[in-house]
């Protein structure tokens, strides 16, 4: 994947005027992401990351930015947007709104053990708690009105097993968010996002007894305020499956739940509706999955990403969760 907007070497040393990050060491394009352009940037004064969105407005930036701010002021391990001269987070480059932040250390580690689990799901749990007292107020925006919005027009392209199961969870998850169990479930912000690809590991020290490190997490520009337990299913329906089938790996799953739950319990409304979560976080990624297949945006999403696979997760949770799992969250919220 190639850098959207490229930055010369003259254009990066005029926009780094309004900083004062020091001499600029190295810098290079990073070549991942679908949405961005991203850059590695290097200064006298230590290492960090530019981004170029070429989505996000400059009315839409101020949230993402502003989380992941309050977040490292609470040392949850995310980027840290490095501020202006004048205070503000983001500036113009080539017309389109741009950001700095520091870089994270560690890699992806895209085969996670129970050992990586445990890491994620503790510190999860802290960011959760970490946001309580955060200012900023936007839904996540890829939630029940944009399901209703986004199946109509996906519908069309199935065949008829398939819409019926996007129409039948569709009303399903409609009754569910309109419940008083729903609305009894504790929120904040949530990274609503969180892949194995959107966390860093680094070796850990020997003295810590640790065999692995989290650097922390990133992408948080799907961000919004959720259901914190919407965020964690999420996370498990991608941390701990079988990808070839969408399964559940016991193991790994147990190991973040009961990390999470170390740090904060489950309340008994989330542990009731463990499974609903569970399928609305493979819903989520099934409907936009198939958008980006269908209808994709433009040009940059040069490869979307496969819907069968978010379509397997689904209808494995919808088969039910395994019984080891009901009873681990139901002994770790009492």
């Amino acid at each position: 994947m190639a850098v959207f907007t490229a930055v010369t070497d003259t254009q990066l040393a005029h926009w780094l005027h309004d900083y004062d990050l020091g001499d600029v060491v190295d810098f290079r394009g990073i070549q991942s992401g679908i949405e961005n352009s991203n850059f590695f940037l290097t200064t006298t004064r230590g290492e960090y990351v530019l981004t170029i969105f070429e989505k996000l407005t400059a009315q839409q930036l101020p949230f993402y930015l502003d989380l992941m701010r309050h977040l490292a002021s609470h040392r949850v391990p995310v980027p840290d947007p490095m501020p202006r001269k004048d205070g503000a987070l983001f500036g113009l480059l080539h017309g389109k709104p741009a950001a700095i932040v520091t870089k994270l250390d560690g890699a992806p580690e895209l085969a996670p053990g129970v050992e990586h689990c445990t890491e994620v799901g503790q510190m999860l749990a802290r960011l959760h708690l970490a946001g309580r007292d955060f200012s900023g107020d936007q839904p996540n925006l890829r939630s029940l009105p944009w399901w209703e919005e986004t199946v109509p027009t996906v519908a069309p392209f199935l065949d008829g097993a398939q819409r019926e199961l996007l129409e039948s969870e569709l009303a399903h998850q409609q009754q569910f968010f309109a419940s008083d169990d729903y609305a009894a479930l504790p929120g904040g912000a949530c990274h609503c996002d969180l892949f194995r690809d959107n966390a860093l590991f680094a070796h850990a020290s020997p003295e810590t007894g640790h065999t692995v490190r989290l650097g922390g997490f990133f992408d948080f520009y799907f961000a919004g305020c959720d259901k914190w337990v919407f965020d964690v299913a999420v996370t498990v329906n991608d941390w701990c499956v079988d990808l070839a089938t969408g399964e559940l790996d016991i193991a790994r799953a147990e190991a973040l739940l009961r990390a999470y739950q170390t740090v904060r319990p489950f309340t008994p409304e989330e542990n009731r509706h463990w499974a609903d979560m569970l399928r609305a976080g493979a819903y989520r990624f099934w409907v936009s999955r198939l958008y980006d297949f269908y209808l994709p945006r433009s040009a940059e999403l040069l490869k979307p990403h496969d819907p069968g696979h978010f379509e397997r997760i689904l209808r494995a949770r919808r088969a039910g969760v395994p019984d080891a799992l009901h009873a681990h969250a139901h002994r770790s919220c009492n």
